[in-house]
């Protein structure tokens, strides 16, 4: 799940619009779960084709693909690589919260309970390397560039934000802030109206933009001791944190001793965290590698070919939405001969 911040860090509530084409770097294993959590059918099952294979990941990664080419936004997916072996303990133990979600998941299907069953199904959601697969082949068709890190892929986001690359790294965690990238952006890619089965209403998800000099300002931390604050809160690399410590305690223990390992409340549990390795990962980050994206146009026969024709999607409303795209960048166009031509 990454660092979670809460409301310890000031975020502002902005409209899709408000970065209408901006280029991001869209944290792509981060994206897919999120569609394949939540674009489900009402017992839970995720959506098919007519030959039984998924596709809500690709479902949602086009529809929404769609939503943000119009507005002229520039969108480059990085993948993770290998995880840091930090990471292992964590990656175990989310495969056996998965194991666990799909029990109860079957268990509440048997029952009959499909607010139930829907609950478990989002939370025993996997990604397979053929869904990762199949995503980047939808990306080449919408020729829309992809990275794999060679490592994390928020460190690899979150340097080329800094390099300017890119103009903000779009994730659902803050993690990015805590490798460097001066800005994130939050809900892009679920932002609008979504249901909550388990508890039977419907929320609106709104875009976030968080700066970091609005996080060190308004925490009165400096970069290194924001990485003290993810430490002390819990991170991938050290996912329970410190007990009993929580945003506010956190604040206060670096505000009285500046280092984590000068707080002397915490001295037996900082013997059982390797947080140096975690610090140093952080502020220095992993492997990443040189990106020089290139977007290219949509190809639209590539598209109908793949989701129509293999994937069952419907004719109409892939090509409809393929139309959007080229009409908005059509009209771009014509308005840039207005002027230059």
């Amino acid at each position: 799940m990454g660092v979670d911040f809460g409301d310890s860090i000031p975020r502002e509530k902005i409209q899709l619009e408000d970065i209408s084409n901006w280029k991001l770097a869209v944290d792509g294993y981060n994206t897919l779960y999120q569609f394949l959590a939540i674009i489900r059918g009402v017992d839970g099952g995720h959506l098919k084709d007519s030959q039984g294979r998924v596709t809500s990941h690709i479902s949602g990664l086009f529809y929404r693909n769609i939503n943000l080419l119009e507005l002229g936004m520039k969108l480059v997916y990085v993948f993770d690589g290998k995880p840091p072996e930090l990471k292992m303990e964590e990656i175990r133990r989310r495969s056996e919260q998965r194991r666990e979600a799909k029990d109860q998941y079957l268990r509440a299907l048997q029952a009959g309970d499909m607010a139930q069953a829907r609950k478990f199904a989002e939370a025993s959601t996997s990604l397979r390397r053929d869904m990762v697969a199949d995503a980047k082949e939808l990306l080449d068709a919408m020729g829309i560039p992809w990275v794999d890190a060679p490592s994390e892929g928020e460190a690899q986001a979150s340097v080329m934000a800094a390099e300017g690359t890119v103009n903000a790294v779009a994730s659902q965690d803050h993690d990015s802030l805590v490798f460097g990238a001066p800005v994130l952006v939050r809900n892009v890619t679920i932002s609008g109206k979504r249901r909550l089965p388990s508890k039977g209403i419907v929320i609106n998800v709104v875009p976030e933009r968080i700066t970091l000099s609005s996080v060190l300002t308004s925490t009165g931390l400096t970069r290194e001791q924001l990485v003290d604050f993810a430490i002390l809160l819990g991170t991938d690399f050290n996912p329970d944190g410190f007990e009993g410590v929580g945003p506010a305690t956190a604040l206060k223990y670096l505000k009285k001793y500046g280092r984590l390992e000068e707080i002397k409340e915490l001295r037996d549990e900082l013997q059982t965290v390797d947080f140096k390795a975690i610090r140093d990962l952080y502020s220095n980050a992993p492997s990443i590698k040189a990106v020089h994206p290139e977007w290219k146009p949509m190809d639209r026969q590539r598209l109908i070919s793949l989701l129509v024709t293999e994937h069952s999607f419907s004719r109409e409303r892939v090509e409809a939405a393929i139309a959007r795209v080229q009409s908005t960048k059509a009209a771009e166009t014509e308005t840039l001969e207005k002027w230059f031509g």
